[in-house]
């Protein structure tokens, strides 16, 4: 038996250990903010939050994360005004939207870290999750502001 916190609330799970986390999150718990993007941590669609650290929940098996306490898009602030996502609305981040909640939860992982990180730290972070639209220049805008309180 797995036993985890997700989004603050105690969740367990009796099924296959090598389950990924990804699929506990949206097939078990219905979480469907996290994305699927490439299946090899390779995009950073799925990235969530493991007791603050961003994680790749593609391959993190739910075994892994057995006593831990996981974060999702859905639970980094219920009513979205995390100051990243005020920051995304703020500058229209979002072209098709797939792997923003991916970008969202990478960055609010950095800004928990490194409360004004220079361009190169935000690009050197941020350098793991792939935007197919190309929108690299209002994500860096928009986690600077979201440091700055801007």
């Amino acid at each position: 038996m797995v036993t985890l916190r997700v989004n603050g609330e105690e969740k367990s799970f009796d099924g296959d250990p090598s389950m990924p986390l990804l699929w506990y999150l949206r097939d078990e718990l219905g979480l469907t903010g996290t994305k699927f993007g490439c299946g090899a941590a390779l995009c950073g669609a799925c990235t969530v939050h493991i007791n603050g650290q961003a994680t790749r929940a593609c391959i993190t098996v739910i075994s892994d994360v057995n006593g831990r306490s996981v974060t999702t898009i859905e639970g980094l602030d219920p009513a979205g005004n995390h100051p990243v996502q005020k920051a995304w609305r703020a500058f229209n981040v979002p072209q098709c939207g797939y792997c923003q909640s991916g970008q969202i939860m990478q960055a609010a992982a950095l800004l928990a870290t490194s409360k004004n990180p220079s361009e190169a730290e935000i690009l050197s972070v941020m350098s793991g999750n792939i935007c197919r639209c190309g929108c690299y220049q209002r994500i860096v805008a928009a986690v600077k502001s979201a440091a700055t309180g801007a």
